[in-house]
């Protein structure tokens, strides 16, 4: 298996990239796009599990816009295959001080693009 070819980490990161900046403007609709339209579909947030793509599109739709900006940093992109990637990154938030978020994306390529087909976020306070 290939792991890491730099086309699909191109495609990867630029579908990662499109999703962050739908996520800091609150673009619902582009939001619910990333996610693969299936019951299996799971995200786990900081403050809800969310099983399907239903779930989780009425969480977006109900989701407060406020204080949605983030600072992202050690961002890795991993790939497997030209079809699976893993995407993992820490955030930063005003909104949070003194707390350190986590997010990971198990994105898998269909013939409609890169969609999330498993997500998680946390939270913890950050350790100095």
């Amino acid at each position: 298996m290939d792991i890491d070819l730099p086309e699909v980490v191109a495609e990867v990161r630029a579908a990662f990239d499109r999703y962050e900046t739908a996520l800091v403007k609150n673009d619902v609709n582009a939001l619910d796009g990333f996610f693969r339209d299936d019951p299996r579909t799971v995200r786990y947030g900081v403050n809800e599990n969310l099983y399907g793509y239903g779930e989780i599109a009425a969480f977006r739709a109900a989701r407060s816009p406020v204080a949605l900006g983030r600072k992202l940093s050690r961002t890795v992109i991993t790939t497997y295959g030209r079809d699976v990637a893993v995407a993992s990154t820490l955030y930063e938030r005003p909104s949070a001080p003194r707390r350190v978020g986590r997010q990971m994306q198990t994105w898998v390529k269909f013939p409609e693009g890169w969609r999330v087909v498993a997500a998680h976020v946390s939270l913890m306070e950050e350790k100095k």
